[in-house]
Parts: structure tokens; sequence; C-alpha cells
């Protein structure tokens, strides 16, 4: 049998897409071949889609350019079974999950002078999961001091003393935290002063030594 105009009706109209139903007692293959629905070139457009009822199947097919038809979606096959391709895609998706760990190191003040020949004492405050701080003397030129020492945190401090260096200006204590070192804390500058053994102190226009008694004239 060949294409029956009458048997082609609009289900849906507008000005760019129409769905169309046609009934009839062809075989799906052969409403698909090319040229079946020439005569109906004025009323079908590339875009439409068409629900057919052929004699073998319930299908849905695409109009495509100069009236072809394409070979669609089978809903029901009364012959053949249905044949379906499915496409499965995986999803991964992962979550992190990130809080913020507050870390820091407080030191000390220092005194401006240190005496040579007198320890440095060293304290830091420790907030966050620090373990041990490692603390360093460095010179005017930020050069390590040896001795380095690792001083572990106990109860949110880190209290250690440092050997006195040669006389000079611009030292500077550093703590850092011994497993990141980009948590650390660098002191204000500080200067070495020279030993002072003798301690004269002024009292009635008379020189005193350290013990209090005056100085002698020779």
């Amino acid at each position: 049998m060949s294409f029956i105009a009458t048997d082609l009706m609009p289900l849906i109209q507008t000005a760019r897409f129409n769905l169309w139903h046609y009934r009839s007692a062809d075989l799906k293959a052969a409403i698909v071949t090319p040229g079946y629905f020439a005569a109906a070139a004025a009323r079908l457009q590339a875009g439409d889609v068409m629900i057919v009822q052929s004699s073998d199947s319930v299908a849905i097919l695409p109009v495509r350019s100069n009236v072809g038809i394409g070979p669609g979606v089978t809903l029901d096959g009364a012959v053949t079974p249905i044949a379906l391709t499915r496409t499965v895609a995986q999803t991964l998706r992962m979550v992190q999950a990130a809080g913020a760990v507050v870390a820091t190191i407080i030191l000390a003040p220092l005194v401006a002078g240190v005496i040579m020949g007198a320890a440095i004492p060293v304290q830091a405050q420790v907030i966050g999961p620090i373990a041990s701080v490692n603390v360093t003397l460095r010179n005017a030129q930020n050069q390590v001091i040896p001795p380095v020492k690792t001083v572990p945190v106990d109860q949110g401090y880190a209290t250690t003393t440092l050997p006195t260096p040669a006389v000079g200006a611009g030292y500077r204590i550093q703590v850092e935290d011994n497993e990141d070192r980009g948590i650390l804390v660098t002191s204000r500058s500080f200067n070495i002063l020279p030993d002072l053994h003798l301690m004269l102190v002024v009292e009635g226009g008379k020189l005193l030594q350290e013990d209090g008694s005056a100085i002698a004239q020779g």
C-alpha cells in the first residue's frame, strides 16, 4: 500500500512545531522508506514529530528535511520485540569536609638589653595542636646562632633559656612549630651589653662599691 493523506491527522500545530498521528496498514519499514510521505510535503516540516500506528508496531518518528522520516523509537511491536538502547552514566560525587584549626605562638616580651654572660629567658604561649617548638637566636643578618633548642609544649607554654652571644645589636629570638615551619613568631631586636663587674653608686658625694663601702683615695 502507499501513503493515504486522510490518515495523517494533526494533534498539535504551532508556528514552529507540529505533532502528527498517522495510522496505516503498512509495515513500519515501508513507512520510513524515503519518499513515502512525499505527497504530504506541503504539510510536514523538519523537526515535526509523528506518532505512527503501523501494522506491526507503534512508534514515534521524527520528520527530517525533504520529508524524510527517521527510524524513531518503537513503543510496541506486534511481530518483533522492542529494541532499546540504554546508556548508563555513573556519577562520582565527592564531598570534602574542612574545618579551621587555630594554631599560633605568642612570644613573651624581652628586655631591650641583655648583659653578656647572663642567660636569655624565652617563654612562648602556644595555642593549637602544637607538640613542640624550635627556639633559635638570630643575629642582625638573620643567621642562626647555635644552639637550636627543641622545647616541648607543656600546658600551652614552652619555656627555655639561651646562652648570650657576643656583644652586639640587632639580635632576635625566633620560635617556630617543629612540624609546620610556617607557624612562627620573631621577637623585636635587642642588644647584648658588656658585663659590668663593678657597680658604682654616688651617695653623699662619695663613690660606693658594690658592697656599699666607699672607694678609698690613694
